[in-house]
């Protein structure tokens, strides 16, 4: 499934994460390449060890766990430390699949990447191009939100950054291992708990289908999840 996370981060929170990386120094966006994607890629990114990537990382985390949408959404599991590049005049990320498996350089930090996340931190009207085209199930969705927005997508969609041909495209990324490792079956919990919220919001949490609709909930978590 394809979820839009809006407005996770509020405009101080981006302001701030933005002085971070902006005065940062950036290197070639395939120190972070696999084969595939190393032949498929041109823009740049922080260096994932550098203390403005650790720094504006918390910064994106902190943010993931005030939102109950990317938590309904994703059921993460354990997220990698997020990463952010930046995509000049010319500059691409032609079609391909993310890893498999996710290692934190230098530890022994992994994950079973389930789910990748785009963060957009450059305001639309400021560059043109450098959308992010994702091919699913349901055809193929074309990117580009407000700086502070998010989304979510299978990670194992085909999926590619088209050439910005104006101003720069400035991002966060990175993948979560969800407990729920199947994207039909977080589909199915995500349009539950929406329907859970959408009965609470209009006839209270104590109304009987709220609460049975919560119980359906929980045990296909209980059945589904591993945490």
């Amino acid at each position: 499934m394809l979820i839009a996370i809006p407005d996770l981060l509020g405009p101080t929170m981006l302001a701030q994460l933005r002085d971070i990386i902006d005065a940062a120094e950036w290197v070639d966006g395939n120190v972070t390449s696999g084969h595939q994607s190393a032949l498929a890629k041109r823009n740049e990114q922080l260096p994932e060890e550098s203390a403005a990537a650790k720094e504006a990382g918390r910064i994106v985390l902190d943010a993931l766990g005030r939102s109950s949408l990317f938590f309904a959404a994703a059921l993460p599991l354990k997220v990698f430390p997020p990463l952010f590049n930046r995509y000049g005049v010319g500059q691409t990320f032609s079609t391909h699949v993310d890893n498999a498996i996710r290692i934190q350089r230098g530890t022994d930090f992994r994950i079973r990447a389930d789910i990748s996340c785009t963060l957009f931190l450059a305001d639309p009207a400021d560059y043109d191009g450098g959308e992010l085209v994702i091919e699913g199930l349901f055809g193929v969705q074309s990117v580009k939100l407000p700086a502070g927005h998010a989304i979510v997508y299978p990670s194992s969609s085909l999926h590619h950054v088209t050439p910005v041909t104006r101003g720069t495209r400035v991002a966060s990324f990175f993948w979560l291992q969800s407990m729920v490792r199947d994207d039909g079956e977080r589909q199915i919990l995500f349009d539950i708990d929406r329907s859970v919220q959408a009965i609470a919001a209009d006839k209270g949490h104590a109304d009987p289908n709220a609460i049975q609709l919560t119980g359906v909930y929980h045990n296909l978590l209980r059945r589904w999840a591993d945490a």
